[in-house]
């Protein structure tokens, strides 16, 4: 996008300036001062300038002599000798006998000429600066180092940028902007049937879903204006500076008016005012400045104002009412459909394989954000480059899955054979639960190299589709598989280790969610006994109710896990002979597909491995 500038002197400007008045002070002031200055010399010097009759005048003192030169008038001194001849010999040289010689210029002149003038010339110069600074700076209303001063980027249609064509995966939001938009460009089609523009529109959602992105789309597609703020840089250090610089960014879009103003996470700004004492009074001033700017008697007409958040549960509902901020977008994470679209999108920047299919590496993608797939397609590109390729495989970009998700493979890590055989049990226990439950997603890929988050090996089950509903007997069935891995330990090696630490956070987190929020348990049925914080930003959860309920939910939940641990030990002893030869093929291979696993375990068994 092109950004519009208030057009400034050029540097040079004012370096010109400060070197003409160097070379005026230097030609006119340096001399007076100069002619007035004491030089000392020899004695030799001085008896010359006798000889010559080059003195004018002379001031013999017991520890100096002091004289002036008849051409230049400048003031020499030199010290006494022993001449009893001296001042006869200056009488004859026509020289003059003065007292007080160095005080050929007045006390009043000498300060108005060393002191002064050089002290008025430098604040001249400071004035004249500071007036040129403050007008390029806001004029009038523009503070020292411009505090008060909006300074928002100003935007103006280009045929560079991005446009909705570059935004994939939130068609709803499109649509919504895409309206304001046309709005702009034909608000006569909008006022023949006597509706109005929402005055303000907010974008929510989690990080990385495209809020900022669509935002510079409305940018790219709406012939109008466009000025961009974050939040952030209304705070100031003094009490009034923000609401000094919310009036000055209406002020300039009034002017400016049709246009679109966009406030970046105005949460910063936009937080629930608590009117307690010792509160942040500047936010306050900033917040209710904004609030009178969107709906006060002058009114907006033609601006209208995007803002976005990832806390919309933090903001103040005065800023949120109809009539300021009237509709509200929700940029969640892109479907099935979305994350294939995203990934389409991002692939066009680089040189990719005719074969990739697109659909596949989307459902291995679940839950990834428009911010992750971009990552995700990026890091398969760099991959493609450290293996001497042209173009990307459908191999970089699953590989690029698991970096974003697992980390990059440790290529240092040498596991024991012992260890190494722990974790292809404990990997193969979590596959061969899930495989041997219905409802459960089918299983991707297993592998037991260690990654650098610290996972040791993984088991990846991919969904053939999206789901937006999960009942209580899959919830039961993931809990079961988080629990199979240390199940497979226990029934293998008669012992357990460390390696389940997040499986058992895991398991733990989801039962606590079917006992206190989905309302799967018999004995509080449909109550809630926690609440959710932040749900765009990891959705901690706190618990509303009392000790004593808390102590039951805990014993509940201990029992929930510890029942699917039993099962998922009955599905593994009931395959032993599956897991055993599983186990001694992933030992083998490293890593295997779920098509390889799908092979072995529906195999008819003819012989059996035994590692142990």
């Amino acid at each position: 996008m092109k950004e519009v500038k208030s057009p400034k002197k050029p540097l040079i400007y004012y370096y010109g300036i400060v070197l003409i008045v160097i070379v005026l002070f230097n030609l006119f002031v340096t001399p007076i001062i100069q002619k007035h200055q004491v030089t000392e010399v020899d004695y030799g010097k001085f008896m010359a300038m006798i000889e010559d009759k080059s003195i004018e005048a002379v001031e013999v003192e017991d520890s100096q002599i002091i004289f002036t030169d008849k051409d230049t008038k400048k003031i020499y001194k030199t010290g006494t000798m022993n001449d009893p001849g001296l001042t006869e010999r200056l009488y004859k040289s026509g020289a003059k006998f003065e007292k007080n010689i160095e005080q050929t210029m007045s006390p009043m002149t000498n300060f108005l000429v060393t002191g002064l003038l050089p002290l008025v010339i430098f604040i001249a110069l400071g004035q004249y600066f500071s007036r040129k600074i403050q007008k390029q700076m806001g004029g009038k209303n523009a503070m020292a180092f411009g505090m008060g001063k909006s300074n928002a980027k100003i935007y103006v249609p280009s045929t560079e940028g991005i446009h909705f064509s570059d935004v994939a995966g939130e068609d709803e939001a499109k649509e919504s902007l895409a309206e304001i938009v046309d709005y702009l460009h034909d608000p006569k089609k909008y006022s023949e049937v006597g509706a109005s523009m929402p005055k303000g529109v907010l974008l929510v959602g989690p990080p990385g879903t495209g809020k900022t992105m669509l935002a510079k789309a409305v940018a790219g597609e709406a012939n109008v204006p466009f000025f961009s703020m974050s939040g952030s840089e209304f705070v100031e250090m003094f009490v009034g500076m923000g609401a000094s610089k919310v009036r000055d960014l209406f002020s300039q879009a009034k002017e400016k008016a049709p246009c679109i103003v966009f406030i970046d996470e105005i949460d910063a700004i936009g937080k629930k005012r608590d009117g307690q004492i010792g509160g942040n009074d500047e936010r306050e001033q900033t917040l209710n400045q904004l609030l009178t700017e969107m709906d006060g008697f002058e009114g907006n007409n033609g601006v209208i104002i995007l803002a976005a958040t990832n806390r919309p549960e933090s903001l103040d509902p005065a800023l949120t009412r109809p009539g300021r901020f009237d509709r509200r977008v929700p940029v969640e994470l892109p479907d099935l459909k979305g994350r294939e679209e995203i990934l389409k999108v991002h692939a066009k920047k680089i040189k990719i394989a005719e074969d990739v299919d697109f659909h596949t590496i989307a459902r291995m993608a679940a839950g990834a954000s428009g911010a992750e797939l971009a990552n995700i397609v990026n890091e398969a590109a760099l991959r493609a480059v450290r293996n001497n390729r042209k173009f990307v495989t459908e191999a970089d970009l699953e590989e690029s899955i698991e970096v974003v998700i697992a980390g990059y493979q440790k290529k240092n890590a040498v596991l024991s054979t012992k260890e190494k055989l722990v974790v292809a049990y404990h990997e193969i226990g979590h596959a061969l639960v899930a495989a041997k439950q219905t409802n459960s997603a089918p299983v991707q890929k297993i592998t037991i190299i260690p990654r650098t988050s610290g996972a040791l090996g993984y088991t990846m089950q991919v969904e053939q589709g999206d789901k937006y509903l999960m009942t209580k007997e899959e919830i039961e069935n993931k809990i079961a598989t988080f629990t199979g891995g240390r199940a497979a330990e226990e029934i293998i090696f008669g012992q357990i280790t460390t390696g389940a630490s997040n499986d058992i956070e895991q398991a733990t987190k989801l039962a606590r969610a079917m006992i206190t929020r989905y309302g799967m348990s018999e004995d509080f049925d449909m109550v809630a006994m926690e609440t959710v914080n932040n749900q765009y930003l990891g959705g901690d959860a706190s618990l509303a109710c009392s000790a004593d309920t808390q102590k039951e939910i805990d014993r509940m939940v201990v029992e929930l896990v510890k029942k699917e641990h039993e099962k998922a030990k009955d599905i593994l002893t009931e395959n032993r002979k599956k897991l055993d030869e599983l186990a001694q093929f992933l030992y083998e291979k490293e890593t295997i597909t779920g098509d390889e696993f799908m092979t072995i375990l529906n195999k008819v068994e003819e012989n059996s491995y035994n590692l142990l």
